[in-house]
């Protein structure tokens, strides 16, 4: 590895993505490309975003923080995280429990020194995600332990159908499944406004007419608008770990998980998910 520290441009492949230069012919491309993409479809995949160097950087830091990864002891859970709810029909989306098995490498591993992290808090690709998403202002997600995280899909597991906290996150694939380990997802299945518990309902019991299924390769960006978007990693059927680079960001500031979901995903809460409990910064009121 490169000596310390670090150039956050020499991770990604600005001869493509010159991301410090916003005014350049080649971002503007790539802006237009990516919003194209996201108001179509929800989602946008940068292909090849990473450098060879960055790739082998954050897929070495992932690996090396491999055996701290937390997988929970409950392999059930629905779209939102949440309790079981006797009081609502069985068919219900809050009743309707599928198997997750992936486990996570929390924030919390990474230092501020790590390739990782140093990535995740440039500017520049803050004010690239600012562009791609045609707003004004973006915050680092606050939450101390899932702002950014690495989703191991060991053989075998599987992240089941379910939305985000935050409004906006991006991917990047560092190590693809041999088989299996597909993204897939359903654009704007629900709205700030409105649950949309029938679609919802509909997709957890096997309709399929709205699920799109992405190529991803080790390398690439994917934006995604996650909390609006139902989407899951089907099972791994291969013989080695998918690992994927989740960063997060919101609208507002102060934005924390819950106590709950924090718990039951990543095996611990710190104080100040406690402290942001009863505050609860969303930017709407949709379930978790």
């Amino acid at each position: 590895m490169p000596k310390l520290p670090i150039d956050p441009a020499s991770l990604i492949d600005t001869s493509h993505y010159p991301l410090g230069s916003p005014h350049d012919t080649r971002y503007q491309k790539s802006l237009t490309v990516t919003r194209t993409q996201l108001e179509r479809d929800g989602c946008a995949v940068i292909p090849d975003f990473l450098s060879p160097l960055g790739l082998s950087w954050l897929l070495t830091e992932a690996e090396e923080r491999r055996k701290s990864a937390y997988f929970s002891a409950i392999t059930k859970t629905n779209v939102y995280f949440s309790a079981d709810d006797a009081s609502l029909a069985e068919d219900h989306p809050q009743r309707i429990f599928l198997e997750r098995t992936n486990g996570f490498i929390t924030s919390d591993c990474y230092d501020d020194s790590s390739a990782s992290r140093v990535l995740y808090n440039w500017q520049a690709l803050i004010n690239f995600i600012q562009d791609c998403l045609g707003k004004d202002q973006l915050y680092i997600y606050e939450d101390p332990v899932s702002n950014m995280i690495v989703n191991v899909l060991t053989p075998g597991s599987q992240f089941n159908w379910h939305f985000d906290t935050n409004e906006f996150t991006i991917t990047m694939l560092l190590k693809s499944a041999v088989r299996g380990g597909h993204f897939e997802y359903v654009p704007n299945l629900r709205n700030a406004n409105d649950e949309c518990y029938e679609d919802v309902r509909a997709v957890l019991c096997g309709d399929t007419q709205q699920v799109t299924r992405l190529n991803l390769t080790p390398g690439d960006l994917q934006l995604f608008l996650g909390r609006f978007s139902l989407h899951r990693v089907t099972k791994n059927t291969g013989l080695s770990d998918r690992l994927l680079l989740i960063m997060s960001f919101a609208e507002k500031p102060g934005m924390i998980g819950s106590v709950e979901r924090t718990r039951e995903l990543y095996g611990k809460v710190t104080k100040r998910h406690l402290e942001a409990q009863a505050q609860r910064v969303r930017a709407d009121k949709l379930m978790d």
